[in-house]
């Protein structure tokens, strides 16, 4: 008689392992089970459901019960919830939600991919109707029905991370009034705070309100019982439609309960494998730990890619003495488009190295995503987080209306591979004018981090700079030409164009360090080595230039 696998939860991670293990054993029985009326559905695809992109909801659902009964073999059941492991036994016991019947079911093998669930806090009035959580199918067409019926006009999204940004976007394009409110101090986790600014201002031009540092503290409803004001510490704000898209926690109380081994982050402790503390249990997905490839420390990274990965792992390896293959860590690799505006990230933020103990040296580099002169090209900005001692590349954002997959997937590459900064600079990559500059951005950043290594120039970052002006530590020089500078310049800075420096260089303080800002960063650079000759010292170029400042211009 054949073995017995399974599964707890679908989705991604749940169904990747259950189509994987049934690949390697077609003589293994597979079961999932899911409280879930969806089986399989794309995540991430609902805010562009909401939108209207996706047009039907059949487009979420990839395959449905009968589909994976009929193609592979894998029994499916939906809308079963599983209320104890029982390890001693090897068993289960699940409840028929519509019935409320209670079986029990026994396994050789037994996945865990109970996900997570949205965190929903116990504010006054948050049972109100129209405040929605956005993890299921049916919660994207609840919001998409109310927004196509014309119910609402003014919408909050309480959130900006992905999912959070991703949604406001999508109800901006539905001609909502969108405010997002965020407790950090920035948007977009995993950013640096000056590329995170980036990307708000930018949203704020489409037209999205939003509020940093604030903390949403009730909602006060009408008499229909339905959401009209979302009550801030300080002010309340207009909504007939709330989303909630403040954070998600891992499903890991049936794991708990069952003895299976939690890790620091509070997810399922798992190896290399997928495997837990108790034989023949693996997690995947959501509720299970990752390893962060850099720093070899458990972290936690609640996205798609990653659980198929982990999915598709457990899956290989089931029973198997012989691993077939692991997961080494994970990157916390990720994408987002917001209107025209992309933005990616991999490895380590600025304050993560930081925290991490590494010497820390970053670059801020703007540049075109194609040849200046092929139409269509668009800017996009690098940020290269690198360690001084060994040179190695730890991280990296790139963000701008131009390419940023292919920057930040050969980055990926790189840190992967634990090459250093001069590795990636000296990388051969495919040029022509419709898909790169002849010098990409890539190798671009590269080669400025590798003239701040050999001392050929120091430089402040947007944030350092906007804290060196408010402690009056600093000059900013703006070489650009005056009409450049009526446009938007740094306040208070003095503004000497490049080709006058000669001439009025005498202007310049010989007591105070020089910031020197152009555009981009070319001119800045000709421009300190014009002053080193004139016996300035105490000079830096702001990273980025103009371009990629995103604090207050007047």
């Amino acid at each position: 008689m054949g073995k017995r696998l399974v599964v707890i939860g679908g989705v991604a991670a749940g169904t990747k392992a259950a189509s994987k293990a049934k690949r390697e054993n077609m003589d293994l029985e597979v079961i999932v089970l899911t409280r879930d009326k969806d089986i399989s559905y794309a995540g991430c695809g609902l805010p562009y459901y909401i939108g209207g992109l996706i047009k039907e909801r059949k487009e979420l659902v990839v395959r449905g019960p009968e589909e994976f009964e009929i193609e592979q073999g894998i029994h499916v059941l939906t809308r079963r919830e599983v209320t104890r492991i029982i390890p001693d036994k090897k068993s289960l016991l699940f409840t028929e939600l519509d019935t409320g019947a209670i079986h029990e079911i026994g396994y050789d093998y037994l996945i865990i991919a109970t996900g997570a669930s949205p965190v929903l806090p116990r504010l006054p009035g948050i049972d109100l109707q129209n405040i929605f959580t956005l993890r299921t199918v049916q919660n994207a067409e609840d919001i998409r029905c109310l927004v196509e019926e014309g119910q609402v006009g003014k919408a909050v999204v309480v959130g900006a991370g992905f999912i959070g940004l991703e949604t406001a976007e999508n109800l901006v394009l539905r001609g909502l009034e969108v405010t997002v409110v965020e407790m950090a101090p920035a948007i977009l986790p995993g950013y640096d705070e000056e590329m995170a600014k980036y990307v708000e201002n930018y949203l704020v031009e489409k037209g999205i309100n939003i509020k940093t540092a604030v903390k949403v503290c009730g909602f006060r409803g009408d008499p229909e019982g339905r959401v009209k004001e979302v009550l801030l510490e300080n002010e309340s704000l207009e909504a007939d439609l709330v989303i909630w898209a403040g954070g998600v926690r891992p499903n890991v109380q049936l794991a708990k309960d069952a003895g299976i081994s939690l890790g620091p982050t509070g997810c399922i402790a798992v190896n290399e494998y997928q495997e837990t503390n108790l034989p023949d249990i693996y997690a995947v997905g959501d509720c299970a730990e990752n390893y962060n490839l850099l720093t070899q420390e458990p972290v936690w990274y609640p996205m798609g890619s990653t659980a198929n990965k982990t999915g598709r792992i457990a899956g290989l390896n089931l029973g198997r003495e012989d691993k077939a293959d692991f997961l080494p860590g994970v990157l916390g690799t990720s994408i987002i488009k917001l209107f025209e505006l992309q933005a990616a990230r991999t490895g380590l933020t600025e304050e993560q190295a930081r925290n991490q103990g590494y010497d820390v040296e970053t670059v801020i580099v703007p540049a075109n995503d194609k040849a200046h002169y092929y139409p269509g090209y668009r800017q996009i900005i690098t940020k290269l987080i690198a360690d001084k001692k060994t040179k190695r590349i730890l991280g990296a954002q790139v963000v701008g209306e131009g390419v940023v997959d292919k920057p930040i997937d050969i980055i990926v590459a790189m840190i992967s591979c634990q090459a250093t900064v001069e590795q990636l600079a000296r990388l051969d990559l495919a040029y022509a004018p419709p898909f790169s500059m002849a010098m990409s951005s890539t190798i671009m950043a590269a080669n400025v981090m590798m003239n701040k290594f050999t001392g050929k120039f120091a430089s402040l970052n947007p944030r350092e700079l906007v804290k060196a002006m408010v402690n009056h530590e600093v000059l900013v020089l703006d070489v650009r030409t005056e009409a450049e500078y009526f446009i938007k310049a740094i306040p208070g800075s003095l503004n000497i164009p490049f080709n006058q420096l000669i001439a009025r260089y005498s202007e310049l303080p010989q007591d105070k360090k020089i910031v020197v800002v152009c555009k981009v960063g070319k001119r800045a650079y000709l421009t300190l080595s014009t002053l080193r000759k004139l016996g300035f010292n105490d000079l830096a170029i702001l990273d980025g230039g103009i371009e990629s400042y995103p604090y207050t211009l007047e």
